[in-house]
This record gives C-alpha cells, structure tokens and sequence, in this order.
C-alpha cells in the first residue's frame, strides 16, 4: 500500500538470478560481495573473433530448470528468464497452483531478444537452405518470448509483456511492474530482465563501435568502473527475477519483505544513439523523478547501485551526475566489475543487488577498483564490502539511444 508520506512501496518478497557470478541468488550475492574480480574467460562462441571473451555462464543447466524435452525448444535468454522466475517464485513462497493467474503479471525486459537462435538458424539457412531452418526459429528469437515462457510455465494469465529500453531494459520493466501493482491490475507482477547474446554479430558489433575492452590478455581485470585505466565495457549474459506485491498483502501472507521498491523515473538524452549526454542532463531527469516519486530526499540516499559500464564516458557522466544531485554522501559501487555489463539484463540484475544491501546492511565493492579516476569525485566502495545503514538506495540504468530509467529502493 501506500506509505504514509504517500509514496506506493512494491514489496520485493522474491528474488532469483542466473548470473556470470553464480547460478542462483545466493552464490550470485556471495561473489558480488566478494568482489575478486571480473567473471570473464574466452566465450567459446565468440572463438575467432578479436572480442573472444566475455562473462558467461557455462554451469548453467537447462534441462535442469524446464526439462530436456522444453529446454530445446527456448533460446537460452528465454532459459534464464524461467530458471530466475522459478527461484523467485520460491523464494517468495509463492505457489502457482493456489493463485488467481488473472491477477498475476509478468514485465521482463530484453534488450536484444533470442539473437543466438536467429545467428544460428542464419548460419543453417546458408549451409543448408530454408527447408532446414527450426520451425521454431519465431519463437525462439522473438523479444516477448521471455515473458511469454513465464507465463506459460507458472499459469501467470495477467497483463505479459517485454520492455526494450537497450541497457534500461531490466529497470524499466521493474518500474513497469510496480505501475501494474499501483493500478489494481495486479497482486503479483513477476519481472526483472534476460539477455543471451555472446554471439559473434552482436560482440563484433560492440567491438566496431569501440565500446568493449581490450584486454584480452586478462580478462578478469577487464571490466574496472571508476578505475583511471578503464577501456571499455566486457558483454556477458543473465537474468534477475523479482517478485513484487503490495506491502500489506505480503505481510498478510506472512512473506518475507527484502526491500521496497519505492520511486521509479525514465527519460530520454534525446542526444546520441551510443554516446551519453555529457553533463547527464537527461539522466538527471529520471533520477529527480524517481526521487519525487518515492518522497526522497536527494541527501537522503545512502547508496548508489550505479551503471558503472567501465566505459570512459559513461563512467565521468554518472559520476558526475551523483555529485551533482546527491552530494558525496552516498556509498557508490558498480557490480558490473564482477558480473560484466548484461545488456538488457543488467538494471534487473543490479535491482536485485540493491535489494540484497538493503536487507544486509552491506554494500558490495567495485572489484578492480585499483585507482579511482581523479575526475570521479565520489565514495566509492572498493577493496572490501562495507556494512551500512542503508534505508534509501538509487539504482540508474542507461541504454543506447539514451534511455534512462532509476529505481529508489527502500528499506522495508
């Protein structure tokens, strides 16, 4: 329900995540507060091109989750989707078979879809002709396919769609979903965000425009947010699930509330399609918003989850945009230094790790944070995870063609 200063909270009472960090919240949490270092290793798929590495999830067993004779059948983004949604649905001690699915909705967001199916069935096409191409090749590469296999799976027959907003995608769908609950369209909404696609045409790309790292001689130091010597960003895949209900019916049920989620804002650079904003203009606009929108005060926020990409540019905007609107107060970390940047999954993934800190009191560091660009004038955490207080986080997430969207977290 509504807080008493009017804001709506969205209980988070479930969270699953498959991510390059652990198969699982509780392994992905415990390397994420670890902070050793980047996930990344050679991609098998990517052998041959010059951008071969990646933070992947090669312990990821699909039949496990959906079955050997349903896993053939998903592309591998719509395979983590189910597997994160399952964990969730568990961890909030949500039964499928006793709810009202007309009441439940699910929101995911993707910023690329099932594009290793499609790269696939391309490369059969020209090798064998279109009577060889999968009869399921729609399906399987279709963007909404995700939210779709979600429902289909756990009986979910409420409002089932899937945000593109780029590298906004998972935040967007997670502002989306608590929209769907302050509405009374829905007493659950299943959401969070997926991407799959460490394939060579996607990775090649990202490598032309001059986004990735170049360090192919050690990986695992590649990804560093807010190091001086950051190059670049390291592409991985993963998916984060959350489960969001109104307070007072989870409390009713008696389920664990991790977290509130209590502002959400979005905008646009209205800029460039790759590059940010400079001054972080457009994305000021979503986080005032998000903030206005959760009763926040600016100076109140006692942590940021930041996209931190490990790109020089976006790394300088962001940083400069905390100090600028939220003073040097907040702890500021990126998990992106252990997990790789997900795409379309990476604001649902970093959700969920907010989530996490506000319920542990413990903010995870940027791993190979070895020197802190002078330019970034901020706390950031590093070395070490640090306990703290935390009762108001921000989470920002920023996409190509200057999609902006903030999620405010709160402690419940």
């Amino acid at each position: 329900m509504s807080a008493g200063d009017g804001r709506f909270d969205a209980a988070v009472t479930g969270i699953g995540m498959v991510t390059p960090a652990g198969v699982g919240t509780a392994a992905s949490w415990e390397r994420i507060k670890a902070g050793d270092g980047t996930a990344a290793q050679p991609v098998p798929a990517l052998a041959g091109i010059p951008a071969d590495f990646g933070c992947w999830i090669p312990d990821f067993d699909p039949a496990a989750v959906v079955g050997k004779r349903k896993a053939w059948r998903l592309d591998r983004s719509s395979q983590f989707a189910v597997a994160a949604a399952a964990e969730a649905l568990a961890d909030a001690g949500l039964d499928p078979a006793g709810w009202d699915g007309a009441r439940v909705g699910v929101v995911l967001g993707s910023g690329i879809g099932g594009a290793a199916s499609w790269e696939k069935q391309h490369h059969v096409l020209l090798g064998q002709g279109s009577e060889k191409v999968s009869a399921m090749l729609i399906p399987m590469l279709a963007i909404n396919m995700s939210a779709g296999y979600i429902a289909m799976e756990f009986g979910a027959r409420g409002p089932n769609f899937v945000t593109a907003t780029a590298c906004a995608s998972g935040a967007t769908a997670v502002g989306t979903a608590r929209e769907l609950l302050r509405s009374g369209r829905c007493d659950v909404v299943i959401t969070g965000g997926t991407e799959a696609c460490l394939i060579p045409s996607i990775i090649s790309g990202f490598q032309q425009m001059g986004a990735l790292s170049s360090r192919r001689g050690d990986p695992k130091a590649a990804s560093r947010p807010f190091d001086v010597d950051r190059d670049g960003f390291v592409p991985a895949e993963g998916a984060a699930v959350l489960i969001l209900e109104r307070p007072e019916s989870a409390r009713a049920r008696g389920a664990r509330i991790r977290a509130h989620i209590s502002g959400y804002g979005a905008s646009a650079d209205a800029y460039s399609a790759t590059a940010p904003e400079p001054s972080g203009a457009g994305a000021e606009l979503a986080l005032r918003a998000a903030l206005d929108d959760a009763a926040a005060d600016p100076h109140a926020v006692d942590h940021v989850n930041a996209h931190g990409t490990s790109t020089p540019l976006n790394d300088l905007m962001e940083a400069r945009l905390i100090r600028r609107v939220l003073g040097d107060g907040p702890a500021v970390t990126s998990v992106k230094g252990v997990t790789g940047h997900s795409l379309g999954a990476a604001g649902a993934i970093e959700i969920a790790v907010a989530a996490l800190t506000v319920e542990h009191g413990l903010i995870p560091p940027t791993a190979n944070l070895d020197s802190q660009d002078p330019e970034i004038e901020l706390d950031v955490v590093a070395k070490a995870a640090r306990p703290a207080d935390v009762e108001v986080a921000v989470s920002h997430s920023f996409g190509f063609g200057g999609q902006n969207a903030v999620v405010v977290l709160t402690r419940a």
